[in-house]
């Protein structure tokens, strides 16, 4: 439900920008068993992705030899982390002894290959990998992790083929593909692994089923009840959901199905998340203890003076930059705040089992995300909200305390948008449907009503790969999708 850039405060910002630069097959986690190891046509893997699948797998090639691809991307998860494999956190654990937080939500691989390359639609970002397209390839992005110091935490390419070479499985799936020559020179062999793993992730159907109610759907295969095809009209309705603005409905050109996602970036102003440890004022592992100050990102820092917090992830503009390495790398976007806290658009296929939320975590359920959405500048932080509105009968109906945007403490923050500097404020979309100032201000009351808040949620969860249109009974529904008592169970299921 990210919204296009044309509602955010800026004028012509993104000529500005131009000219200045189902889960079919899953088992559980880390199982080298939890894919099917055959593409979309039934056939066997090549020799690289066959490799790509034995070095997603293992443990061994970190550090902590705790830690593999498959920890931080689940199976049975859509190939998102695991809140209980770290301790509950928004972010994934890693580092030396697997004790150190990491800075962002874990994303979805599902149809992560579908990613286009970065690049600059008539000015608008669009495409590339991590959150905030630095890496300009899937092999570039998948070669990070294993040497980045709060993720696998090798040293270097050295270390990480040290590591393979004491792998026999790993090592023998990898020389069957590139040859024991390329271990001569560890950064070309970290390169290989990256396109090994880049293989792997393109080629097996798991990772691109599309086998979910909505497909079949679309194929004529299934049927949506009537509360889904609400939920999908309010969905596509530019007055009411509009979510398909950014996240379309429909095909883009990218597949042959529609990815819910349309690649750009946006600012959408979510709440702070004070349960990723960086934010705190002095960051510690919440594990062991640790400092964290050795793992903040390095460099110089576009915070502007003054700013309410120390520690802002502000997405395109920093604080992460293009890895030296990366032979493509887009353009650097570290000057141009005007871009400050635009995240990539993500795909909301299969978002029912990919919980938390947002490139921070902050929600834990859609119907947050959603309730959210519709009431985000219905808020009493009387710091930077032209026109703060109280809690209590007239105020934010989703949140007793009337804001989203809270301190450590649980109290109203002075301000909205808590996770950008206020100086970055115009940056945030304001003008588009579902954002809604109180209708006292000449805006409109929340464009969904707690029912068809209902209706969204369900179709969302129709998007969840491992529907059997022959056997619809079978179908495991995600825990959030089930039947609550005000939504009786005959509005969530289908005769097939």
């Amino acid at each position: 439900m990210l919204l296009k850039k044309k509602g955010s405060r800026l004028s012509g910002g993104w000529v500005v920008i131009a000219c200045a630069v189902g889960i079919a097959g899953c088992g559980g986690g880390g199982d080298s068993g939890s894919s099917s190891g055959t593409t979309p046509s039934g056939e066997e893997l090549s020799a690289a992705a066959t490799a790509g699948k034995a070095l997603f797998n293992d443990k061994s090639l970190s550090a902590s030899g705790k830690q593999s691809c498959a920890t931080c991307h689940v199976a049975a998860r859509a190939f998102t982390a695991d809140p209980a494999t770290d301790q509950g956190l928004p972010v994934p654990l890693g580092g030396p002894n697997m004790d150190i937080p990491g800075f962002r939500n874990t994303p979805s691989l599902l149809y992560v290959s579908l990613t286009p390359a970065f690049f600059l639609d008539a000015g608008t970002p669009t495409g590339g990998f991590f959150r905030d397209g630095r890496a300009s390839s899937l092999d570039q992005q998948a070669q990070l992790p294993f040497i980045t110091p709060f993720e696998m935490a090798n040293q270097d390419a050295t270390e990480v083929v040290s590591r393979l070479q004491n792998s026999p499985d790993t090592l023998k799936a990898f020389i069957a593909a590139y040859g024991a020559q390329a271990l001569a020179n560890p950064r070309v062999a970290l390169a290989d692994m990256g396109l090994a793993l880049s293989a792997y992730e393109t080629e097996d159907a798991d990772f691109h089923p599309f086998t979910s109610k909505f497909d079949y759907w679309q194929q004529g295969q299934a049927q949506l009840t009537a509360q889904e095809l609400q939920g999908l009209a309010l969905f596509n309705n530019p007055g009411k959901g509009n979510c398909t603005a950014c996240h379309p409905s429909q095909r883009q050109g990218y597949s042959e199905h529609p990815l819910f996602t349309d690649f750009t970036y946006d600012n959408i102003g979510v709440p702070r998340n004070w349960s990723i440890p960086a934010n705190a004022v002095t960051p510690v592992s919440p594990i062991s203890g640790v400092s964290l100050a050795s793992y903040m990102p390095a460099g110089p820092s576009n915070v502007p003076a003054g700013a309410e917090y120390t520690y802002y992830d502000m997405g395109l503009c920093g604080p992460f930059q293009t890895a030296s390495t990366d032979p493509n790398p887009r353009p650097s976007f570290f000057d141009i705040t005007t871009l400050c806290g635009l995240f990539k658009v993500p795909s909301l296929r299969n978002v029912a089992v990919t919980s938390p939320y947002f490139h921070n975590g902050v929600f834990k359920t859609i119907h947050e995300v959603v309730e959210w959405y519709v009431t985000r500048d219905i808020n009493n932080n009387t710091g930077n909200n032209p026109a703060p509105v109280d809690a209590g009968p007239n105020g934010n109906p989703y949140f007793p305390l009337g804001t989203f945007y809270v301190n450590a403490d649980g109290t109203p923050d002075l301000l909205q948008y808590n996770d950008l500097p206020v100086d970055f404020d115009a940056n945030v979309n304001i003008a588009e449907v579902p954002y809604t100032p109180p209708t006292f201000e000449g805006g409109q009351a929340p464009t969904l009503t707690a029912s068809e808040i209902d209706a969204v949620v369900a179709f969302l969860c129709t998007l969840t790969d491992g529907y059997d249109p022959a056997n619809p009974s079978a179908y495991n529904v995600p825990t959030q999708c089930q039947p609550t008592a005000a939504t009786p169970a005959a509005a969530q299921t289908s005769g097939n």
